[in-house]
């Protein structure tokens, strides 16, 4: 319950900051700014103009503008959130699709930005991911240690294919 009360007043503290009434020129160029720093959906630009109070013609103006000066690029976006998610965090395409499909980014676009992943980069990181995992269950049952990892592969969005094929040959090399 006091994490909820520190989180909610954080939160009031923020919007503090944030003007009651941003005029249109103020609200482009504080979301020029937010889109610059890093890539963003549609969404994601749609929801902050309508925390800074914006009406929905003036958020499709902004939208239409952001898009004409590449502010805003859909496929972009999925590109490098696909690449990102992949490198950094070590997500499976599974995983990176549905947190695209989240986003409301569309099939053609998800295709796109899967096709970014090198499929040798890939299976050497799901190789590596299932190495380290494996050897850090402790787990004696082999029933529940199989359970746990596959567990987490599948949590990290990895095919279950691969997944399975890969416990039978860990499996194999501890007996």
């Amino acid at each position: 319950m006091q994490a909820k009360k520190v989180i909610f007043e954080s939160k009031k503290q923020h919007y503090k900051h944030m003007k009651e009434i941003y005029s249109l020129k103020e609200a482009i160029q504080k979301i020029e700014h937010y889109c610059a720093y890093q890539e963003r959906c549609h969404e994601e630009v749609v929801s902050k103009l309508w925390d800074m109070k914006l009406n929905q013609n003036e958020i499709d103006e902004v939208i239409v503008h952001l898009i004409e000066h590449n502010f805003l690029n859909e496929a972009r976006f999925a590109c490098s959130f696909a690449r990102g998610k992949h490198r950094i965090k070590h997500w499976g395409k599974i995983r990176i699709t549905n947190e695209l499909k989240m986003r409301k980014i569309n099939q053609t676009l998800i295709n796109l930005a899967l096709k970014e992943i090198d499929p040798e980069e890939y299976i050497i990181t799901f190789e590596e991911l299932a190495e380290k995992n494996w050897n850090s269950i402790t787990e004696n049952n082999t029933l529940k240690k199989r359970k746990k990892f596959c567990d987490y592969m599948l949590r990290r969005g990895f095919e279950s294919n691969l997944i399975y094929d890969k416990v039978k040959e860990l499996e194999g090399n501890d007996q």
